[in-house]
This record gives structure tokens, C-alpha cells and sequence, in this order.
């Protein structure tokens, strides 16, 4: 299953990602955890030191690989530099996948050692000083948006993925990409605008929407966020000694997190498993085709010189079977 942590700066959301990642290992799960936030922080929350956290290879940088790996054989690509954020796989191209060792992976993801299993961990990079007032964050995010489209995974296999805050992903069709979006809000009329916003602009896109509320102190907090998100409200979480000492660089072992933070955790997996039976490929296709052809219509065609419709190949439908 492929999963989305939104939510505004501050809600938690690069924690409650962090907790969710540390959970599926701890349950033996095969994980791919991507920090697609401007602010890079979901290493240093999986336990990485700062200078661990510097080192993992930025996504961006490994652009022109990434481009040239998954074009395979396409002969709808005629050249790697013509591909774009949101081109499409067709027959040929080849196709990642969570399990197996690739020239992708080999560049950008480095494995991270948790108490109770391992992690692949990649990052679109920070923003450096030469991408300050010439780049925007859809520029860093573009190699997570061209490898989801690439990516066949299947029920127990889980990319977890750590967007920017807000609602900065609907810039792009990468709020397509996921079978699972779970939204940190905290009880306060901040924190539940975004989801305001996240409901209004998915509407219409299948998005399968479900709100965590974070910093929940009691009966008030919880009431309110009830009113506020109704039944799109899947757990609670409240303050947790655990996570205050990992925030620290203090972390006691997983297995001690709190009892009840273990159950949110456990309900998070819950539905995300429970969303596989809505996987609906032919959809997940068609939408990236149509984001693909909004995209070079209104900048891909000028920027790249080739006419990028051609790209799609109305044949091809993404889905397991290929992952034979």
C-alpha cells in the first residue's frame, strides 16, 4: 500500500510517520519510507544522527537516472530528457517495485536499522542556496512523483511517504498516488483547516481520506474534532513520554511506547490494509494519465520540446499482474 502523512507544520505529522514506519517494522513489514517534505526531518525521527541525516543522497539529484532507469524499453520515450514528473509507464518501461534491489534504490535509499527491523529510507533533499528563488518544492518532490507512477506494490508491502505541510501536493497529481492519506490535525481551528481543505480538493479524485488527531488532552479536544471531521476521524493520539524522549535523541525501545499509542498505530494499519479491497488500477492509470496531459499541455510540451501526449500509451494499465 502506498501511504500519504499530511497536515499543517507543527501537527505531528513527520512524528506520527516516524511512529507508523516504526510500527510496520516492528511487525515485520517490508517498508519504503520517503521524506518528501521541504523540511527534511523524518530521518533524524527514525533515529538518525544529523550527519546520518545530511548523508542520504537527494532524489533530485539522481533525476537523470531515475529517468533513464524506468524509460526501460518504452518506445514512447524516445529520450530520457523528455521525460517529466508525471510521465506515465507504458509497455517497455521498467517498473519498481518494494522488495526487490534496483539502480533507483541503489542510488537514493539507504537502509535504516530500527529496533525491530529495517527500512528503506529516500529523500527528495533539502533545498540548497542555489535552488533559493529559482526552485519550488514541486521541483525537489517530481523524482517521488515519477517513481510512484513506476511503482506496483502489493497488500503487505507498504511505501510510506512524509508529504510537505498543507496542501502543497495538490500542485501536482501526486495526492493521487496513494491508496491511504491520513491527515494529522490538532483540536484547534488551525489545525482542521487543512483537512478543510484536503476534502475540498480531493473531492472527486477517489482520495481515501482519514484524520489522525494528534495532541488530544481530553473529552473538550476530542468532542471537537469530532464536530469537526465527523466520521473521517480514525484515532486519537495524546501525549506520549516515549516520544517526547525520542525527540530528545533519547528513544527507550519501541515495544515500551505507550499501550494506547500502540493501538492508534495498530488501527492506522488497520485501514490502510482495508483499503487494498478499493485499489482500483484502471483508475490509478487514468489519473495519471490525465495529470500527465494537464502538465504538458501547460508546461512539458515548451520545456522539453517533444509533444508528451505521445507519451501515453493507451494500452497500458498499471497493476500487480505485472509484478510476476
Amino acid at each position: 500500500m502506498k501511504i500519504a502523512f499530511v497536515g499543517k507544520g507543527g501537527s505531528g505529522k513527520t512524528t506520527l510517520s516516524s511512529l507508523f514506519i516504526r510500527h510496520l517494522a516492528a511487525n515485520e513489514a517490508p517498508v519504503v519510507a520517503v521524506d518528501a517534505d521541504i523540511n527534511q526531518h523524518l530521518g533524524a525521527a527514525l533515529g538518525l544522527s544529523e550527519a546520518e541525516a545530511a548523508e542520504l543522497p537527494a532524489m533530485g539529484a539522481h533525476l537523470p537516472l531515475i529517468k533513464e532507469y524506468l524509460r526501460g524499453t518504452n518506445p514512447r520515450i524516445v529520450s530520457a530528457d523528455t521525460m517529466i514528473k508525471t510521465t506515465p509507464p507504458g509497455e517497455g518501461s521498467r517498473l519498481l517495485r518494494v522488495r526487490e534491489d534496483n539502480p533507483v534504490y541503489g542510488a537514493c535509499a539507504r537502509p535504516v536499522r530500527l529496533d525491530d527491523g529495517e527500512v528503506r529510507l529516500m529523500a527528495t533533499g533539502p533545498f540548497t542556496e542555489s535552488d533559493l528563488g529559482v526552485a519550488c518544492y514541486h521541483s525537489k518532490v517530481g523524482a517521488v512523483e515519477l517513481c510512484l507512477n513506476h511503482l506496483v506494490d502489493g497488500p503487505d508491502e507498504y511505501v510510506v511517504v512524509d508529504m510537505t505541510a498543507g496542501s502543497d501536493s495538490f500542485a501536482s497529481g501526486l495526492f493521487t498516488r496513494f491508496d491511504m492519506t491520513f491527515l494529522v490535525a490538532e483540536p484547534t481551528r488551525k489545525g482542521v483547516s487543512v483537512y478543510r481543505q484536503y476534502k475540498e480538493y480531493a473531492r472527486g479524485f477517489g482520495v481515501a481520506l482519514k484524520v489522525v488527531g494528534n495532541k488530544v488532552q481530553g473529552p473538550d479536544d476530542l468532542d471537537f474534532l469530532r464536530e469537526e471531521v465527523g466520521e473521517d476521524l480514525l484515532v486519537t493520539v495524546g501525549h506520549s513520554d516515549w516520544v517526547r524522549a525520542m525527540e530528545k535523541g533519547r528513544p527507550s525501545r519501541f515495544e515500551l511506547l505507550e499501550a494506547e499509542n500502540r493501538m492508534s498505530l495498530q488501527a492506522l494499519q488497520d485501514a490502510a490494509d482495508d483499503s487494498y479491497a478499493q485499489r482500483d488500477w484502471e483508475r490509478y492509470t487514468r489519473q495519471m494519465v490525465h495529470f500527465h496531459l494537464r502538465n504538458a499541455e501547460s508546461w512539458g510540451n515548451a520545456k522539453t520540446g517533444a509533444d508528451l501526449a505521445a507519451q501515453v500509451d493507451p494500452g497500458f494499465v498499471l497493476g500487480e499482474p505485472l509484478a510476476v
